[in-house]
């Protein structure tokens, strides 16, 4: 095997919150308006060169740039080809504050849409494309942040959005004629790429990587015939640096030969997700001169790799293209940084995993052994350990009955009988904001300064103010607030069998959210009551009707690092079974409405159709374990959010709640006419206002949603909600929020009335 520029390892990209959250207080301080920009940039420059420093002291050949952001990197291209919707032009910004309000609106504009990115937990912001909207080359993040690299001795390799899935995950902006789509505009878009390489390559950049991660998705014979054209039109520029075609999530199918047959000078595949990619890439016969950058890290797990099997799987390759280079499957932005922060985990466990900073080490190992052999590389972990397996829990999965609710007409009637709630009830998702003191007494609780039942009448004290607080503001179904939760999976993590918890393993969601993904490594089962305690105890304190609040079992899953021993059907129903239980004890002690939250349903479906209808099956069959075993007159509520919820519809529909919340606020409710097509005729809440978002809205504008919303869904299955839980916000804005959507809920109520 020879070498190329590339070397013989690099990665797709890093965490770049900072092993510390570096990022995360930075930008809270700087909204808040603790610090200015300058200490702000300050911020990012130092967490650049600490990525790239510990890049090349474990001995990553080829390390990557602008792969740092201050919120997120599609938000990054937006900016980077002059994407900035006119909306936010307006506002008379300077550019960090104008990039700020696209992406967490303002007291005048709305954000920008929010969604998941891929089959992961973390949000992209969705580029708002027309056909007017002028595309302009701005290369002025990726060229600064190389020279940051020179500057320290480092010739890094920028990363950009590739152009066609920046357009594929766009969306018409408002006013687009109908059957315009933003793909539409890859012609005019690659022509700005061309300007972006090209004074890249002025800069003295040697390569660039774009990413295409939309063709590891189903895609027409057009679409990929438009990718052969565009990268086509790139690689025969005369002036430009070296061009890496990235993918990952799964298999590039067609899209592999037609990247083949255009001048790019690599190509990228994962071999993680997708390992029928080696096939493809086989069946196109020998590639001379063209390097394959080989995803064989996982990129989105947390286990170690079993460097034996996968050199075997590179060596395959090197047969196929004359230079091979080991990389990870994906950017490293979905594992935690260092597994070195983490000592207090269970030995056997620890043996096991891998996190950033190790999954680079593991590339170098590869790279290495793929050169000189595979001696030096360490025996693969073995079985997992006995105490592991419960096979109790298998026992009681294997001889559950089937179980079926009655008919939904049905349980509506004998709900209303028991809950006699009004037209358009008013309620939340579930969480209320999180505090500093509520951070302090969990901070001072883990630091033994406060003990147990200290810490539980902190808890009552809080649930108590928010019991209040929505009484006093009129909402007709309550929530006790979750004061006691610090994530709505890891708490459950940290509660049940088969689970680890980090300490300090934060993974960015989106902007400055960052979440502590617990760890499933064995099967997992319920000791005790997780939630009925603080459910029972916020019920007693009102008449007025309190959800109870469980997150559902695909959504511990997708939240969480997951075990790849067994399939992840098994794995889900073995949650479920938890949750089953614990929905049966919430309504022992007289919990009429529980709430079994799956927000990231979409998330987990296959990106390719093949898949898809098998995930569906499991995913539904597990929610319905979990909420199966309640009597009719106990309504069942869940909550969906920030996904395209078009393709799983059917699925939505086979949950079988009795009212299912869906965030709506930022893509204008248009979910309700698919739900209305699709024949949905349960309970539906769709969000009427963004709560990712500082901005607190107009009452007219909740009102004007719910009048919209009453045109699809009658009065009589239609809920009143913000589009999620309000963990995030504070509490002068939430106050004001839900006083309006109130408000608003009692003024369209009498109009319907």
């Amino acid at each position: 095997m020879t070498t190329t520029p590339f070397g013989l390892s690099t990665v797709l990209g890093y965490p770049r919150i900072g092993p510390d959250r570096e990022l995360k207080r930075a930008l809270e301080s700087y909204w808040a308006g603790r610090i200015d920009a300058a200490a702000l940039h300050r911020v990012g420059a130092q967490l650049r060169a600490g990525v790239w420093r510990d890049l090349r002291r474990t001995g990553v050949d080829a390390i990557p740039s602008n792969t740092f952001s201050f919120y997120d990197h599609m938000l990054d291209a937006a900016v980077a080809v002059g994407a900035v919707p006119d909306r936010f032009r307006r506002l008379g910004l300077g550019e960090l504050d104008t990039y700020f309000a696209m992406a967490r609106g303002t007291v005048g504009e709305p954000a920008l849409e929010l969604t998941k990115w891929f089959a992961t937990n973390y949000h992209y912001l969705v580029p708002e494309i027309g056909p007017d909207t002028v595309f302009v080359a701005r290369p002025g993040k990726p060229a600064a942040e190389f020279a940051e690299g020179r500057e320290l001795g480092m010739t890094t390799r920028p990363v950009l959005v590739g152009p066609a899935t920046f357009l594929l995950l766009s969306k018409a902006a408002a006013g687009a004629p109908e059957g315009f789509r933003p793909f539409d505009r890859l012609d005019d878009l690659v022509t700005v790429y061309g300007e972006l390489l090209a004074k890249l390559a002025d800069a003295g950049v040697v390569w660039v990587q774009l990413d295409e991660p939309a063709y590891t998705a189903d895609r027409t014979a057009a679409e990929v015939d438009a990718l052969r054209a565009a990268y086509t039109r790139l690689g025969a520029l005369q002036q430009r640096p070296r061009l890496f075609v990235a993918s990952y999530f799964g298999e590039l199918g067609d899209a592999l030969p037609a990247l083949l047959a255009t001048p790019v000078e690599a190509v990228g595949i994962d071999l993680v997700a997708g390992p029928g990619n080696v096939a493809r890439l086989a069946g196109c016969g020998p590639i001379p001169g063209r390097t394959i950058v080989a995803g064989l890290v996982d990129g989105h797990n947390i286990w170690r790799t079993d460097l034996r099997a996968a050199v075997a799987r590179a060596a395959v390759l090197t047969g196929i293209a004359d230079d091979v280079v080991v990389s990870t499957s994906c950017s490293l932005l979905h594992v935690p940084v260092d597994l070195d922060d983490e000592p207090g985990l269970d030995q056997q466990l620890r043996a096991r995993l891998a996190f950033a900073r190790q999954k680079a080490g593991e590339v170098v190992q590869l790279g290495r052994a793929l050169r000189d052999g595979v001696a030096v590389l360490p025996e693969p972990p073995g079985a997992p350990p006995a105490q592991w397996r419960d096979d109790e829990v298998r026992s009681r999965l294997a001889q559950l009955p089937a179980t079926s609710r009655g008919a939904y007409p049905d349980r509506a009637k004998a709900q209303q009988e028991r809950l006699g709630l009004p037209p358009l009830p008013t309620t939340t998702i579930g969480s209320f904001p999180q505090t500093g003191r509520l951070r302090q007494a969990r901070a001072a609780l883990r630091a033994g300064t406060l003990d147990a039942a200290g810490y539980a009448e902190r808890m009552r004290s809080e649930i108590a103010e928010v019991i209040a607080l929505q009484e006093r503001l009129g909402l007709d179904v309550l929530v006790h607030g979750e004061p006691e939760r610090n994530d709505m999976v890891q708490y459950f993590g940290e509660q049940l069998v088969g689970f680890a918890a980090t300490t300090r393993g934060w993974v960015q969601s989106y902007g400055s959210r960052c979440v502590r993904p617990p760890i499933i490594y064995g099967d997992v089962s319920r000791p005790e009551p997780m939630t009925v305690g603080w459910a029972t105890y916020a019920q007693s304190l009102t008449n007025r009707p309190v959800k109870g609040m469980l997150t559902g079992p695909v959504t511990i899953l997708a939240w969480s690092f997951v075990r790849t021993d067994q399939p992840l059907a098994d794995t889900a129903n073995q949650v479920a079974l938890a949750l089953r239980d614990e929905a049966a004890d919430l309504e022992a002690a007289g919990i009429g409405i529980i709430q079994v939250d799956e927000p990231a349903l979409r998330e987990l479906l296959p990106l390719r159709r093949a898949g898809q209808r098998a995930y569906l099956d499991w995913a539904v069959a597990a929610f319905r374990i979990a909420t199966g075993g309640v009597a009719d007159d106990t309504q069942i509520h869940t909550h969906l959010c920030y996904s395209e919820f078009g393709e799983v519809l059917p699925a939505i529909d086979a949950l079988d709640a009795d009212v299912t919340s869906i965030e709506a606020s930022r893509s204008k409710l248009e979910i309700l006419t698919d739900l209305r097509t699709a024949g949905y005729a349960r309970g539906i809440g769709p969000g009427v206002y963004d709560i990712h978002s500082p901005r607190v809205p107009q009452q007219s504008e909740i009102t004007g949603a719910l009048r919209h919303a009453a045109a699809a869904v009658p009065a009589d299955r239609l809920w009143v909600n913000p589009d999620c839980g309000l963990k995030t916000r504070g509490y002068p804005e939430v106050e004001e929020a839900l006083a309006r959507l109130v408000a608003a809920a009692v003024e369209v109520r009498a109009e319907l009335s």
